[in-house]
């Protein structure tokens, strides 16, 4: 059975005074669960507060838009908390607790992408909330809350039914959140707008690469991450990941095309892809890409913290690396036309800017 690899939009899960939470399903998109993938967006309404909780998987969290704040507890260390903002990539452990809190009238949207080979059901995350109407303290009796916590019997009452909402929950204008502290950022969150461009290419593109060398803890979570920015009309290079890491693609802005060849040289998807967009690149299989007059924007995890690409065509592609009389036989082709493939494409790197 073939694999549907058509882009999809995430789905509301659930969400009302606040904020909501969306996700992609995996009977939706095969592929999530085929590469064991979860991928998630969280929406926070000016005092929205995410409720702590912790996952069954690892992720990298991508802020996509506006400013909050965002509160972290790795095992057995003290609450970090640290300011975010749009172009903020943050990597979450297993057994890491989150809260996430938005103060600002711009709505807070966080993307997170991560890998469930030990979640509870493959291609999607589940989350525990610490509190809230579906909270792990709800399923205790208030004996066990007042004997674990040492409290008062109506104490351990009060903390099991004042709770409310489900993950997501709007605060009084007046509620004091704990301030962020600029240390708290260091080796927490990277942001890639803003960091040392790995690959800048005059009207092509530009590429900042998330992995254990900018942000240590992307090791802990075993996935690597990009951001791409493709100028209008330019071109990404036909190319693969030949380690056999999985490409997950989030467009964040902008929209064009792409196209994914697989086994047997088969196309396996010639589609257009617009913001909000999320597919999956199966491994081994080649991908390209051409950005609109507008360009193209793409936040992408790759099942390895440190991946590495072969490109096939530019001036680093690996027919650069072929001899020609290689070439010729292979191609069956005169030593003319094997000459002029070679020489045509000496563009740097992976983008090629639009054709004169």
């Amino acid at each position: 059975m073939e694999l549907d690899l058509s882009p999809k939009l995430a789905k509301k899960l659930f969400g009302e005074n606040g904020g909501s939470y969306f996700a992609w399903c995996p009977t939706e998109l095969p592929m999530l669960r085929e590469g064991n993938i979860g991928a998630s967006k969280l929406a926070l309404e000016k005092h929205g507060f995410a409720l702590p909780r912790y996952s069954d998987s690892s992720k990298v969290a991508y802020v996509l838009q506006g400013s909050g704040v965002a509160g972290i507890v790795l095992p057995e260390s003290e609450e970090k908390v640290i300011a975010i903002k749009k172009g903020d990539a943050i990597a979450l452990p297993f057994g890491v607790v989150t809260w996430w809190y938005n103060k600002e009238d711009t709505e807070l949207v966080v993307l997170f992408l991560g890998e469930t080979s030990k979640a509870h059901k493959a291609g999607q995350f589940t989350d525990f909330f610490l509190t809230g109407t579906t909270g792990l303290m709800t399923g205790f009796t208030t004996e066990f809350v007042a004997r674990a916590w040492d409290l008062e019997e109506k104490v351990a009452k009060l903390l099991v039914e004042k709770q409310s909402g489900v993950g997501i929950v709007k605060l009084a204008d007046t509620f004091k959140m704990p301030e962020p502290k600029i240390e708290h950022r260091n080796g927490m969150a990277l942001n890639c707008e803003e960091a040392p461009l790995d690959i800048d290419i005059k009207n092509g593109g530009r590429v900042v690469v998330l992995n254990t060398k900018n942000l240590p803890l992307v090791g802990e979570v075993g996935l690597g991450a990009d951001l791409v920015r493709l100028d209008g009309g330019a071109m990404c290079s036909p190319g693969f990941s030949c380690d056999s890491a999985l490409q997950v693609t989030y467009v964040v802005r902008g929209s064009g095309r792409v196209q994914v060849v697989g086994v047997d040289g088969k196309r396996v998807l010639e589609t257009t892809l617009k913001a909000g967009n999320l597919f999956i690149v199966p491994r081994f299989f080649v991908v390209s890409k051409i950005a609109d007059s507008d360009g193209m924007e793409w936040f992408s995890i790759i099942s390895t913290p440190n991946p590495i690409f072969t490109n096939l065509a530019g001036k680093t592609g690996v027919w650069k690396a072929l001899s020609s009389q290689v070439l010729e036989a292979a191609f069956n082709i005169p030593p003319d036309a094997e000459k002029q493939f070679r020489s045509k494409r000496n563009f740097d790197a992976v983008f090629f800017p639009p054709p004169n």
